[in-house]
C-alpha cells in the first residue's frame, strides 16, 4: 500500500509541518519565576538530592528559535524581520569615485561595490539591508537602508572600506589532487583551509576577470588578466608554487583557492573546477569588485524613525486578524462543515506562512503586511469554487463521495489560472532581474514577495489540506 495515497498519512504530514510552524512562530520571550518553600510543613518531605536549596527557580527564554542546518554552516534566527517603516533604522547616502575607472568599465565597477556592500552587510548581520544604486550624469551612487541599525559609524566603517583582493600562497606542502585536464589551474577538492601568507600581487595588477568557456568540453571557467606589473608578479608566484594552491581573497574572506598546474607567462590564467554559469559569473564579479576598486564617500546620513509607529503596527496586526476570522465566519455560515474543514485549514496557511516569513526571512514592512492580508482574502477562493463545484455535482444527482472529488478534481483548472495570472503580477512587481522599465523599490518588492508566498501557500492549503481533511472527516 502506498501511504502517500492515504488521507490518514497525509493529514498525519500536514498535522507535523503545522506543530513545526508553531514551534518556528513562538515569539521570544523570558520567563522568570522564584518560589521559595523552605517554610512549607511538607518541605521536609522533599529529599534533598531532589531539591536541595528548597526553592522552585525558572529563568529560561523561550521562542525566537534559531535554526541551525548542515553542521551550522546554515544559521537563521527564526525572528521577524521588520522593515525601516516599522522599526527605523538608518539611511547611507555613498557616491563613487570613478575617476580612475574608464568609462567603459564604469557600470560594472558599480555593480561591483553593490556586491561588495551587500556582502559586507550579510557579515554584519544585516541580511534585510536595501542596497540600491543610481545614475545621474556623472554621478554614481549607492543609497544604503538599515533597518533597526542603531551604531551608524560601525556601519558606515565596514561600508566604506575598498574592496582589497589579495593573493596568497600555501605555505605548507599538502597532497593535492590536480585536475590534468585543465589549462591551467584547477580546484582542488582538499581542505579549504590551509595556511596561507601574503604576496605582493593584489586587485590593483587585476586587470578583470571574465566568464569564459573551455573549447573542448563546453564547461564555464574564470579567466583572470592581469597588467604588466601583475604578469610580472604572477609569472613568479606560479612558477615558485608549481602544484601549490594559490589563494585570491577579498576582505580577507577566501573566493577560491586554485591549484597552479604550471607556471602562467602570458598574465592570462584560466581557473576551472566543474563550475555552473551561475556559481562562474558570481565568483567574477566578486573578483571584478577588487580589480575595479572605487572608492566611495559619505554624502548623507540620517536616522529614520519609524513611519508607522507601534499603534500602527498593532492596528495591523489587529486588521488581519479581524480579516481572519470575518473569513472564518462566512466560510462557517455558508458552506456549514464543510466551512469549518476550510477555516481548519485557513488557520493552517496562516501559521505555515509566518513560519515561511521567519525562515526565509521577510521583511515586513507596511505594504508586505498588506500583501498577507489581501492573501487572507484570497486563500479561501480555492474552497469557494471547489464547494460550488461539489453544490452543482449533487444537484445533478451524483452521490455525495464522488461529488466531492468531482468538485476538486473539475475546479483544478479555473483554481490554476486564476492564481498564476495573480503570481505573474506579483513576479512583475518584484522584479527580480532589476529590469529597469520595472519597479525596483524595496516596499513594492516587499507587498509582492508576501502576496505570492501567500498564494502559493493558500494553493497549498486550499487544495491539499482542505481536501484530505474532507476525505476522513466529512461525512
Amino acid at each position: 500500500m502506498n501511504i502517500f495515497k492515504n488521507p490518514r498519512y497525509i493529514l498525519l504530514v500536514i498535522l507535523l509541518v503545522t506543530i513545526f510552524s508553531i514551534f518556528v512562530d513562538l515569539p521570544r520571550m523570558e520567563i522568570k519565576y522564584e518560589y521559595d518553600f523552605s517554610q512549607k510543613s511538607w518541605a521536609k518531605y522533599v529529599p534533598s538530592f531532589v531539591n536541595k536549596n528548597k526553592k522552585i527557580v525558572i529563568d529560561k527564554e523561550i521562542g525566537g528559535y534559531d535554526l541551525s542546518l548542515f553542521d551550522g554552516r546554515y544559521r537563521r534566527p527564526l525572528e521577524i524581520k521588520k522593515g525601516l517603516d516599522i522599526s527605523g533604522g538608518t539611511s547611507i547616502l555613498l557616491e563613487a569615485d570613478m575617476s580612475k575607472i574608464n568609462e567603459a568599465d564604469r557600470n560594472e565597477a558599480l555593480d561591483s561595490l553593490k556586491n561588495v556592500i551587500e556582502r559586507r552587510v550579510n557579515l554584519l548581520g544585516l541580511s534585510e539591508a536595501n542596497v540600491q544604486t543610481t545614475k545621474t550624469g556623472d554621478k554614481y551612487r549607492v543609497l544604503v537602508e538599515l533597518a533597526g541599525v542603531e551604531n551608524t559609524s560601525e556601519a558606515i566603517s565596514v561600508i566604506g572600506q575598498v574592496a582589497q583582493l589579495q593573493f596568497k600562497v600555501e605555505t605548507e606542502n599538502k597532497e593535492v589532487a590536480i585536475d590534468p585536464n585543465s589549462k591551467d589551474v584547477a580546484i582542488d577538492p582538499s581542505s579549504l583551509e590551509p595556511n596561507f601568507e601574503n604576496t605582493d600581487l593584489d586587485g590593483s595588477q587585476l586587470r578583470r576577470s571574465s566568464v569564459v568557456f573551455d573549447p573542448t568540453t563546453g564547461e564555464p571557467q574564470i579567466q583572470l588578466q592581469f597588467n604588466a606589473d601583475g604578469t610580472k608578479k604572477f609569472r613568479t608566484i606560479t612558477e615558485n608554487n608549481i602544484g601549490k594552491r594559490v589563494a585570491i581573497y577579498l576582505d580577507e574572506t577566501m573566493l577560491i583557492a586554485p591549484v597552479v598546474n604550471s607556471a602562467i607567462l602570458d598574465g592570462i590564467a584560466v581557473i576551472s573546477g566543474g563550475f555552473t554559469v551561475d556559481q562562474a559569473k558570481l565568483v567574477s564579479t566578486q573578483l571584478n569588485a577588487g580589480a575595479l576598486p572605487v572608492p566611495v564617500t559619505v554624502l548623507e546620513q540620517r536616522n529614520i524613525g519609524a513611519t508607522l509607529g507601534q499603534e500602527s503596527v498593532n492596528q495591523s496586526v489587529y486588521a488581519a486578524f479581524v480579516g481572519l476570522g470575518l473569513v472564518i465566519g462566512f466560510m462557517i455560515l455558508y458552506y456549514g462543515r464543510l466551512g469549518v474543514l476550510a477555516s481548519l485549514a485557513l488557520i493552517v496557511y496562516g501559521i505555515v506562512t509566518l513560519a515561511m516569513y521567519k525562515i526565509i526571512p521577510i521583511v515586513l514592512t507596511l505594504p508586505g503586511l498588506t500583501g498577507f492580508i489581501l492573501s487572507i482574502g484570497m486563500a479561501v477562493d480555492a474552497n469557494i469554487l471547489i464547494f460550488e463545484r461539489i453544490k452543482e455535482e449533487i444537484r445533478a444527482g451524483k452521490p455525495v463521495p464522488i461529488a466531492m472529488e468531482n468538485g476538486f478534481g473539475r475546479s483544478w483548472d479555473a483554481i490554476r489560472d486564476a492564481n498564476i495570472t495573480t503570481l505573474v503580477t506579483a513576479f512583475v512587481l518584484f522584479n527580480p532581474f532589476d529590469w529597469g522599465f520595472l519597479p525596483t523599490f524595496g516596499l513594492v518588492r516587499g507587498f509582492a514577495l508576501t502576496l505570492a508566498l501567500g498564494i502559493a501557500t493558500s494553493l497549498f492549503t486550499g487544495i491539499f489540506v482542505t481536501r484530505n481533511l474532507v476525505r476522513v472527516f466529512y461525512k
